[in-house]
């Protein structure tokens, strides 16, 4: 048999040494600065990148309307981050003839031209401490054009997260805005105020623009602000500013990380997250009627136990389940598992086999909620489609006479299933001690961004953190 012919699999033991010392987010990030510094001497580059503490440093673009809060939540990231807190005023100091430059312009109450402020960016950005420990652009860049000036000179943000509000509670803000002379951080007299009192005594009230000012500077950046977000496309995360600041600023760390290939949740087929980020579905139960329907020894071993409703044995399913995570999509693309495991035995079995979750996902709700979601649905035996008496009513009473319903799907049945998944829960939970719990009687479009949230990969490290490993 020509061996070229065969399914192609990969040892899970790979991946596992992969995730665990993060082999797949160091080329990554090898590829992408080689594409953007485009050295020279590409393999002495490489050889230098790696023998940096750390090739994962943030690259940050905050922006947002004034007012918004973008000096406080650019301070907290940078500290959390250990990244260079790069600002306007910061991108204009120095002794060179680009910022003298642009001091002229300024002096004599002229714009900038995009061209100069660009490289006085490029300039900043081109520092050791920006290359080292990453940077946090606040407010930067303000127009399309400054965008695409920037992407043309390879400085392309990882991370790009724009705040928003309503322009009255940015008026209000402005208005009521204090800042410490001491940290320089900004504070509200109603927004935000410090807990510590002697803070509070000493802050400082600025000579505020007026409203009729605030508001032609809103109009300004909101002519801009459209252009932006499509400019950056999917690296964009819109964060909503009018909430408390701890709010804000959680959600700004929880877009500013990329996506990372998620491996398995549990109770979910994740259809909107397969579609957006092209992660191969296996479904334990469409797995094991597909193999049932080929020829082979396999089938021969499932068939009897699918037409008698039994059980199939843990040591047959793993076998078929193994063979299809071996293959070269689930482990380039990474996999999403549902249907399996619903024990603490066959869990311990998938552990055993190598092939360990990067995730779990519980989805949690009422007894209730899942057997109206199931004991309510029907299918049209004429065109195929689904529906369900409550959330996608039959069209026509035509179609309502005909409809069909599963005898799995029956009340009873599902009572049953019920019944068996809390006697194995706790245990389940207890082996995933860190799995996401999930509320799962929200729309879907709620579960969605709830799920999508915690795929996301982490911050880079502390400096402190990177010492210790």
């Amino acid at each position: 048999m020509d061996a070229t012919t065969k399914p192609l699999r990969i040892p899970p033991e790979m991946s596992i040494y992969a995730e665990k010392h993060e082999l797949f987010d160091l080329v990554q990030s090898m590829v992408t600065r080689l594409l953007v510094d485009k050295p020279e001497d590409p393999l002495q580059y490489l050889i230098d990148l790696l023998k940096r503490d750390s090739l994962e440093v943030p690259r940050v673009m905050l922006l947002g309307p004034p007012a918004s809060g973008k000096r406080t939540i650019a301070r907290q990231l940078c500290e959390h981050t250990c990244a260079v807190h790069v600002t306007a005023a910061a991108v204009l100091l120095g002794d060179t003839e680009l910022a003298r430059r642009a001091q002229q312009h300024r002096d004599q109450l002229q714009e900038i031209p995009s061209e100069l402020w660009i490289r006085l960016i490029q300039q900043r950005l081109s520092k050791t401490d920006c290359i080292q420990q990453g940077w946090v652009l606040e407010g930067i860049p303000q127009s399309r054009q400054e965008a695409l000036l920037l992407q043309e000179l390879g400085i392309a943000p990882d991370h790009v997260v724009m705040l928003e509000a309503p322009d009255a509670v940015l008026i209000d803000r402005s208005l009521g805005k204090r800042v410490d002379p001491i940290t320089g951080d900004v504070y509200h007299t109603t927004f935000r105020w410090p807990r510590d009192e002697v803070v509070g005594q000493r802050l400082q009230r600025q000579e505020a623009p007026s409203e009729e000012r605030t508001a032609a500077r809103l109009l300004r950046y909101h002519r801009e602000a459209h252009a932006l977000q499509r400019t950056f496309g999917s690296r964009l995360a819109v964060v909503n500013a009018d909430q408390p600041h701890e709010d804000v600023f959680a959600q700004v760390l929880t877009h500013g990380p990329a996506p990372r290939t998620p491996s398995q949740w549990e109770e979910s087929d994740g259809r909107a997250d397969r579609q957006k980020y092209n992660i191969v579905n296996v479904g334990c139960g469409q797995l094991l009627k597909a193999v049932a329907a080929d020829e082979t020894e396999a089938a021969e071993l499932i068939k009897p136990y699918l037409e008698s409703r039994e059980p199939v044995p843990d040591n047959l399913v793993l076998k078929v389940l193994t063979q299809r995570l071996c293959l070269l999509d689930c482990t380039t693309r990474g996999w999403v598992l549902h249907g399996f495991p619903r024990n603490v035995e066959q869990a311990e079995k998938l552990q055993e086999s190598k092939f360990i979750p990067t995730r779990v996902f519980l989805l949690e709700m009422t007894d209730a909620v899942a057997v109206e979601r199931v004991a309510l649905r029907a299918v049209d035996p004429v065109t195929g489609e689904r529906y369900h008496s409550l959330y996608k009513p039959a069209p026509s009473p035509e179609v309502q006479a005909r409809l069909q319903q599963n005898p799995q799907d029956s009340e009873a049945v599902v009572q049953a299933q019920l019944k068996e998944y809390w006697a194995h829960a706790p245990a389940l939970q207890a082996l995933y001690a860190d799995a996401v719990h999930i509320h799962a009687e929200q729309d879907p479009h709620t579960v969605f961004e709830s799920l999508e949230s915690r795929l996301v990969g982490r911050l880079p490290k502390r400096l402190s953190d990177r010492a210790q490993s």
